[in-house]
């Protein structure tokens, strides 16, 4: 998944996962800066790397992948990510419900205790039979 589309775009990696929670990786890139003059990342990757870690988090507290759908994700940045290093998202799934998931996530940009952003969400699961390409896959 991290290879393909627009995770892999951006870059993303796999670092590390736990039982409920996962850890992605954003190298810093030229192409990726939001402000040249500075070589600050733009906020639009930082929120993909937190939305992917988070989903991902569900699915390793549910231990198979899932159908699922953002339904709310609050990102709160703490200051700019240093240009130059790589972003870390720390994300965990803290509770499952049958319906939803609820999660937070840190990013940081080599200590988690001097985060860039805070991550909340809730993601509604989907059933499969409601998957849009459910009846493609049946064929």
């Amino acid at each position: 998944m991290l290879e393909h589309g627009h995770t892999g775009f951006i870059g993303m990696q796999y670092r590390n996962h736990g039982d409920n929670w996962v850890e992605l990786g954003m190298p810093w890139r030229e192409d990726l800066v939001g402000d040249p003059e500075t070589g600050v990342l733009a906020s639009g990757p930082i929120i993909s790397l937190l939305d992917n870690a988070t989903s991902m988090a569900v699915w390793a507290l549910r231990g198979a992948f899932r159908p699922q759908v953002t339904l709310d994700l609050r990102i709160d940045y703490v200051r700019a990510a240093a240009p130059g290093k790589t972003v870390i998202a720390w994300a965990e799934c803290y509770q499952l419900k049958r319906s939803m998931a609820f999660v937070r996530g840190i990013a940081h940009d080599g200590d988690i205790a001097d985060p860039v952003a805070h991550a909340a969400g809730i993601f509604i699961q989907v059933e499969p039979e409601g998957w849009a390409r459910a009846s493609e896959a049946a064929a």
